[in-house]
């Protein structure tokens, strides 16, 4: 198993990473929140959870151990795969998601797209005991997502960008269209990690 892969970041979109060891490219899947940290950086260390099927291998990559441990602990809830719990982790960063757990906050996790009432409540009712030990409760606030001000020029490569990362999440790409033409319009300010976090509560 892979415990962490470290080297230079090649290629980075909002849902996937490539990371180049010794001249070897790993492709990782990884969340919004992962995504937003990696792009202050050139090269990282990512932890690695990996998903072995007989017709694919895919590697998921967390920037920080904490939210590697909180993907594991939501793909242990019946009902919520990898992608989902990918989903849920680009919705939120560790301290929210944590927050929104700790205290039964189901109606946060039922905005997430694939979560239902009945899931909502089973992720609460599974992790909430567990999720202490992951993140401490006086930590929740504190590790909100911190983002900075990046271009946002409404550039035709963003926006094809942000419809991909929609598309790669499980959103209709007619549907993702639609709401990054709006997101562009409507919030010129926000940064293209900002636009997608806000499309995910909109689609």
């Amino acid at each position: 198993m892979i415990e962490y892969i470290k080297g230079s970041i090649t290629s980075l979109h909002p849902t996937t990473a490539v990371v180049e060891v010794s001249d070897i490219g790993y492709e990782v899947h990884i969340s919004l929140f992962s995504y937003n940290l990696l792009q202050k950086v050139q090269e990282s260390k990512i932890y690695i959870h990996e998903i072995i099927r007989e017709d694919a291998h895919d590697l998921f990559g967390f920037v920080q151990p904490e939210e590697r441990a909180l993907f594991r602990l939501l793909i242990t809830v019946n009902g919520v795969g990898a992608n989902t719990a990918r989903l849920i982790l680009s919705s939120y960063s560790p301290g929210e998601l944590s927050r929104h757990i700790s205290l039964g906050n189901d109606a946060a996790l039922k905005g997430v797209k694939g979560i239902g009432a009945k899931t909502s409540q089973r992720i609460i009712l599974d992790l909430k005991d567990k999720i202490a030990g992951i993140i401490p409760a006086e930590q929740f606030i504190g590790t909100a997502e911190v983002i900075e001000d990046v271009d946002t020029a409404e550039t035709q490569a963003e926006k094809e960008e942000a419809v991909s990362a929609f598309v790669v999440l499980g959103y209709p790409r007619a549907a993702a269209k639609k709401v990054v033409d709006t997101l562009f319009k409507k919030y010129p300010e926000l940064s293209l990690n900002e636009k997608i976090k806000k499309g995910l509560t909109m689609l």
